[in-house]
């Protein structure tokens, strides 16, 4: 039997890169697979093929079951409806992967107001929306003594967690779903649900371009630590924000109390200088992390 045998998995973004890899390796575990792409170029604009359609064909031609779906995560409704189409195809859900995304990327003071709102939409909202969907459905099933072992595993990225000069916006939205993750984690367990984040590292289109991408890992290399968050196995991990990098992995640890100084009563503005300065040379790091524990 494999990892995965009987489960259903939602993946957003799930056409290309990453999210493809995602797809094709819980089909290969054994989950049936709802394949979410809304078919965009990298700046957010309608894509002419429909590269969904294609990972359901990779994932028949391997014996798997698939269907594609082709909703903007980040519209309210038509993210309740990709949930309720696992429901009603598979006759359930257990696996939420919230992969999808693009980037535009600019300095801060060139960044536009619609650029804004474009990337922390389709990033931030499009995982709160089918965030919020389905575990309205996990709850729900768990109210009516059907707990199901579900697992949700949001995408972050190292931009969020230590910052990536030109890309306030994107670092911005993949924060916030750090955050996001913690919370979730906390409220959704009593409900069989554990939710974690991943911060992949790899070679993709959105990748291409921005960086040097020789020495980048490719995006399956990230796929089996997802699969295995995935799985019924993994009930004792949740809350966690996982860097991948190929073969290595690391657990994010950052925003926890570092040294303190107590003032008497309250702080006077001409202490603060000397005081934060002791602080932060007491706490120094030369690698510093600002990930989530």
């Amino acid at each position: 039997m494999t990892l995965l045998e009987g489960r259903i998995a939602i993946v957003t973004g799930a056409g290309r890169g990453i999210g493809r890899a995602h797809a094709l390796e819980l089909a290969r575990q054994g989950a049936k697979v709802v394949v979410n792409d809304f078919g965009v170029s990298l700046a957010g604009e309608t894509d002419a093929e429909s590269p969904a359609e294609s990972v359901v064909s990779e994932i028949k031609a391997l014996g798997g079951e698939a269907v594609a779906n082709g909703a903007d995560v980040a519209d309210f409704g038509e993210a309740e409806a990709m949930v309720q189409q696992a429901i009603d195809t598979f006759g359930g859900l257990d696996i939420l992967v919230n992969n999808a995304g693009f980037v535009r990327d600019r300095m801060l003071v060139n960044t536009s107001e619609e650029e804004w709102d474009a990337v922390i939409r389709v990033h931030l909202k499009g995982h709160f929306a089918p965030l919020r969907h389905a575990g309205a459905y996990w709850r729900t099933e768990s109210k009516e003594g059907r707990t199901r072992a579900a697992r949700v595993i949001n995408t972050s990225s190292g931009a969020g967690l230590q910052g990536s000069i030109g890309q306030t916006t994107y670092s911005a939205a993949k924060a916030g779903i750090a955050g996001m993750t913690l919370v979730a984690a906390a409220e959704m367990g009593r409900y069989g649900v554990t939710v974690n984040a991943i911060a992949p590292v790899a070679r993709t289109r959105m990748t291409e371009g921005a960086f040097d991408t020789s020495a980048m890992p490719e995006p399956e290399d990230n796929s089996p630590v997802v699969a295995w968050l995935a799985s019924v196995e993994a009930g004792d991990v949740t809350g966690r924000v996982i860097e991948i990098e190929g073969g290595q992995i690391c657990l994010e640890q950052g925003w926890t109390h570092g040294p303190r100084r107590d003032a008497a009563r309250r702080w006077e503005t001409a202490e603060v200088g000397s005081a934060l300065r002791e602080l932060i040379a007491e706490g120094a790091d030369p690698e510093p992390v600002y990930g989530v524990s």
